[in-house]
């Protein structure tokens, strides 16, 4: 398949490349050429002037010339990223045009890494990386590459042109509820995936790996905090699904020099406080998303209203108990992660702020930040949840100097909220 990059052989920023177009426009005529192919659009009448034909041929011509430029396959990497280069960390972000995966990129290009995101735009947003380029177009920065981490021949690619330094993996669908709908989805998406990325680092070398794991891993412990070293009993195939992963990643360091880092986090909430990035999920998938993006589309009129499901669980209220962590501290806990990475290591940590916060309690904070009275509806469990789940955060404190600071439920959905309406259509149709 084809693997497109965001940035041009000279290095600077080229979005156009992900759709390349050219046109032509003569007494009403335009003349496209792109991805999909070329369509010639008559808005008069049609002409069999010789002069008009040849002109319409050499810009046909001129697109297939440059679209075979971006599709070849001998086309490789700038220079600048598929060499390494002292001082500099190169990091491959998979998944960095999704929700938190933008962010992780947007941190790491703030602190001076350079960063690839290679990403199949399934569930991330091509306008998340528009705004990173926007914001980081010197050469050498960022560059951006289409492509499924499902397909081995593409991912081996992609490591063989570009000097990787360390991977950060986001890359991975990732709601509950879905995962019980289609579980061979989940375990090829989330734990095959694993595997083809693991073989093209050992291929090309590339040593240090900061994976991006869940506390649905733990399932429903009986003793509450939940400690790295809680027994991991996953109730649904997402849980289920990230724990193989992790199996394979922990097996496979024992037998390498691989500097691991394993960061289970528990309820992700919020966006970049300066507004640049935000949440936006398919609108197919809010049935299953964050209760946060529920709650926004109730305040924006988008639904009815919103379904709490489940309120029979043992716990103060009846709802379920969660431990949300803000995204610019979930983030900030990769980086911190990436620094401490050290080789024949793995290190297992809770990212969480280590207070567990009711649906209900998430609800009310909801309708203050938005400022709308949200209508409530409670229904039945949904398949797959647990009752009570909240971290014991010490081992991150301890080890790689961590602490959540965005702590404040009400606050980071202020911020989030504020997105939410400057974004309507969330990043567009880029």
């Amino acid at each position: 398949m084809p693997v497109l990059n965001g940035i041009s052989k000279e290095g600077n920023t080229s979005f156009g490349l992900l759709l390349l177009i050219s046109s032509v426009k003569e007494e009403g005529r335009i003349l496209k050429c792109d991805s999909g192919g070329m369509d010639f659009l008559d808005s008069r009448r049609k002409s069999n002037s010789a002069g008009k034909v040849i002109a319409v041929a050499f810009f046909i011509a001129v697109c297939i010339v440059m679209l075979k430029q971006v599709y070849s396959p001998s086309y490789t990497s700038p220079d600048m990223f598929s060499q390494h280069e002292l001082g500099v960390t190169h990091v491959l972000v998979t998944g960095g045009a999704g929700y938190i995966g933008s962010h992780a990129a947007l941190r790491l290009l703030k602190d001076s890494y350079r960063v690839t995101i290679v990403d199949n735009l399934s569930r991330g947003n091509l306008g998340a990386v528009k705004v990173l380029q926007e914001l980081f177009p010197e050469p050498g920065r960022l560059q951006f590459i289409y492509a499924d981490l499902g397909d081995a021949k593409a991912v081996n690619k992609i490591f063989a042109e570009n000097a990787f330094d360390a991977v950060m993996h986001f890359a991975a669908v990732a709601y509950v509820g879905e995962s019980t709908i289609e579980p061979l989805r989940y375990y090829h998406n989330i734990t095959s995936n694993t595997l083809v990325v693991l073989e093209a680092m050992a291929s090309h070398n590339v040593k240090t790996l900061i994976y991006s794991s869940t506390c649905a891993t733990y399932g429903e412990p009986i003793k509450m905090p939940i400690r790295e070293e809680t027994p991991q009993l996953p109730i649904n195939p997402y849980g289920k699904a990230k724990k193989m992963a992790e199996d394979i990643i922990i097996d496979f360091s024992n037998t390498t020099d691989m500097a691991v880092m394993i960061l289970r986090y528990f309820n992700v909430i919020g966006s970049d406080p300066e507004g640049r990035l935000g949440e936006a999920p398919r609108p197919e998938l809010r049935e299953h998303g964050r209760i946060s993006g529920a709650c926004f589309d109730a305040a924006r009129g988008i639904i009815p209203g919103l379904k709490v499901k489940g309120t029979d669980y043992k716990t103060a209220d009846g709802t379920c108990v969660r431990d949300y962590i803000d995204v610019t501290d979930l983030v900030d806990a990769h980086v911190k992660a990436l620094a401490h990475a050290k080789p024949r290591k793995v290190g297992i940590y809770n990212v969480g702020t280590g207070k567990g916060r009711s649906v209900k309690e998430f609800v009310d904070a909801c309708k203050k930040a938005t400022g709308v009275d949200i209508k409530v509806e409670y229904l039945d469990r949904r398949p797959g949840d647990y009752a009570e789940v909240f971290s014991d955060p010490s081992k991150i404190k301890q080890e790689l100097s961590w602490t959540a600071q965005y702590t404040d439920l009400q606050k980071s959905l202020q911020i989030a909220w504020k997105w939410q309406k400057s974004h309507l259509n969330g990043y567009g149709h880029s």
